[in-house]
Formats: structure tokens, sequence, C-alpha cells
């Protein structure tokens, strides 16, 4: 099952970081942040739980959240990279590491 998670999260994540833009119609402030957030948290905790390496994921959401903003600049034309982008990746990738990371350390305490 962790496996088939992860799958689903690099899909919705591809889908929304590469698949070109379409106006919305959506006038929603910082939306596209929350949206990020969302994403990486979802693709940060799926990884957690298939690979369990918190470190090891924390980089690897990094090193994506960072290439996908380039691929996005230099690669599609519809899309721009953004450095607030990047920092709202790497947010939720963080928030869900501690709760994985919190939610271990409550499980070894039960034993």
């Amino acid at each position: 099952m962790p496996a088939v998670a992860f799958a689903f999260a690099v899909t919705v994540s591809a889908v929304v970081l590469f698949a070109p833009r379409s106006g919305s119609g959506w006038d929603v402030p910082h939306l596209d942040k929350v949206v990020h957030v969302a994403v990486f948290a979802l693709l940060a905790g799926t990884a957690a739980w298939l690979f369990g390496r918190l470190r090891a994921v924390l980089a690897g959401c990094v090193v994506y959240a960072v290439g996908s903003e380039v691929v996005q600049h230099v690669l599609l034309p519809r899309r721009s990279g953004d450095a607030a982008d990047v920092v709202a990746d790497c947010a939720g990738a963080g928030a869900a590491l501690l709760l994985a990371r919190a939610v271990r350390r409550r499980r070894a305490r039960r034993g």
C-alpha cells in the first residue's frame, strides 16, 4: 500500500508542477503556495511511509523542489520558476516529516 500511495503522490506532483498552466478563474491570494505545501506534504509523507529514511526523503524533496522550478523556468513555455514555490515545497515536506517523526516516537514509546 505505501508504494501505491507514493506513486499517486508522484503523479499528482507531476501534474501540478509540470502541466501547462491554464487560467483557473480562481482569484485566491497565495493559493498556489498552499497547493505547493499540500503536494510536497503528500509526497514527503508517502515517501517516508515507503522508504522510512526521513533525512533522505527531505533531501530528495529539496532536490525535487529546486529541480522542478528550474525545469519550469527553462523548459516549459507556459510556466515560470519561482523561489517562493521552493520555500513552500520545503515547508510542506518539512511539516510532513516532522509529523512522521512524532508518530514514530509515539509508537516507539508505546512499544
